[in-house]
């Protein structure tokens, strides 16, 4: 039986082995449209402040 992390046991469920918890394309999609799209938006609405109040350009987009 190979050795699992943490020193579990695999688990055994009527004879079938359950399969260990992994990374999904769901779980990726998941984290970018909860955390990582918010953070794109509130940073891009910060830099459009910073260039209409002070005139300073601080976005990516300044380097075109």
């Amino acid at each position: 039986m190979p050795s699992l992390p943490f020193g579990r046991k695999a688990e055994t469920v009527m004879g079938h082995k359950i399969t260990e918890p992994r990374i999904t394309v769901t779980a990726i999609w998941l984290v970018f449209a909860y955390i990582g799209l918010p953070l794109l938006i509130v940073t891009g609405l910060m830099d459009l402040a910073m260039q209409l109040f002070f005139g300073v350009c601080t976005g990516i987009w300044c380097l075109a």
